[in-house]
């Protein structure tokens, strides 16, 4: 571990916020302790209260940090292309959340911050502008992005599992004893890989379609 000095008076908020994102690669979720962040800034524990009044706080903090890449995604241009532009911000989300050991699970237990809200203010806009109402517009936002948390805590649950050595399952016998179930995974792909993702993503997808048809047939 890179132990970086400061001084209690020289430490920035920002920075601490760094220094635990980086601290969250290298020991996960649990292993994250506002100690453990002290001794990696060089400072003692009670300077990280000036900035964080608790560990909630830090984590809170930290999330927002995710998000803000968020910030800077194009707005919806061309009505006609939102499906392209949801799909595109639900891979961004995908990918943002898995640029981190526990991301997902960071994200899932940090409370709203100012910069989730932002952004989903800009998409709710941006979908009210190719015909949906702002009750369907956040219907599938929440449903998208609940769709793509969920996934992604799999998916980095699944990694730490394979991590620790885990036994991979005897395909063979979980073919025999459950056909149609191995059968629909052969033909969708690894629960945790790509192709499922895209297939699950294609349904909610569809389903605000459909929302935005009934609406616009009223």
């Amino acid at each position: 571990m890179n132990v970086v000095k400061l001084s209690s008076v020289a430490l920035e908020k920002g920075t601490i916020v760094a220094a635990a994102l980086r601290l969250l690669n290298e020991v996960g979720l649990d292993g994250l302790t506002l100690r453990r962040l002290a001794t990696e800034l060089g400072v003692q524990a009670p300077a990280l209260y000036w900035h964080f009044a608790n560990k909630q706080a830090l984590l809170d903090a930290m999330a927002a940090a995710m998000m803000s890449g968020h910030m800077s995604r194009p707005q919806l241009s061309d009505p006609a292309k939102w499906r392209q532009w949801v799909a595109d911000f639900a891979h961004a989300d995908r990918e943002m959340l898995n640029a981190y050991r526990d991301g997902a699970k960071l994200a899932a237990g940090t409370r709203p911050s100012p910069e989730l809200f932002t952004v989903v203010e800009r998409m709710v806009t941006g979908l009210e502008s190719a015909g949906f109402t702002v009750r369907d517009a956040m219907q599938g936002i929440s449903a998208m992005s609940a769709y793509v948390a969920g996934f992604v805590l799999e998916e980095q649950a699944d990694k730490a599992r394979t991590s620790t050595g885990e036994e991979m399952p005897d395909i063979a016998a979980l073919q025999a004893a459950y056909p149609r179930v191995m059968a629909g995974v052969t033909e969708m792909g690894g629960p945790q890989g790509d192709r499922s993702f895209d297939g699950g993503l294609q349904l909610i997808l569809d389903g605000m379609e459909l929302a935005a048809a009934r609406s616009a047939g009223r």
